[in-house]
């Protein structure tokens, strides 16, 4: 059962995606990590969080490495991630790793 929701789609708060990223090739990873971080950021996207440490307060979920990003919004993302810069260094990322992906709208700036 979902909750109603007072938040339409495609609201103009930031949009985050949340990765969990399980990494089998590391040298390899690292040139992807190279690369992805200036067509992110030319994207309007930044990291907020990328492989700390954290906690599992509730749940079984055990993730391995957690990436959050932050975009201006989620066609700011699509853009990005559908795009024909990413599609490119994402067969490498592809490669050296696989990743379980979420994407969630920000709250409206009015709302915050």
């Amino acid at each position: 059962m979902s909750a109603d929701i007072d938040i339409a789609p495609g609201s103009d708060g930031a949009y985050y995606v949340i990765v969990d990223v399980r990494i089998q090739d590391a040298p390899r990873y690292t040139a992807y990590m190279e690369k992805v971080r200036p067509a992110l950021e030319a994207a309007g996207g930044r990291y907020l969080a990328r492989g700390g440490a954290c906690s599992v307060y509730e749940g079984e979920w055990e993730p391995a490495r957690l990436v959050l990003l932050e975009f201006p919004s989620q066609k700011a993302w699509e853009s990005f991630y559908f795009g024909a810069e990413y599609e490119g260094i994402k067969v490498v990322r592809d490669e050296t790793s696989t990743a379980d992906m979420v994407g969630l709208e920000g709250l409206p700036s009015s709302a915050q």
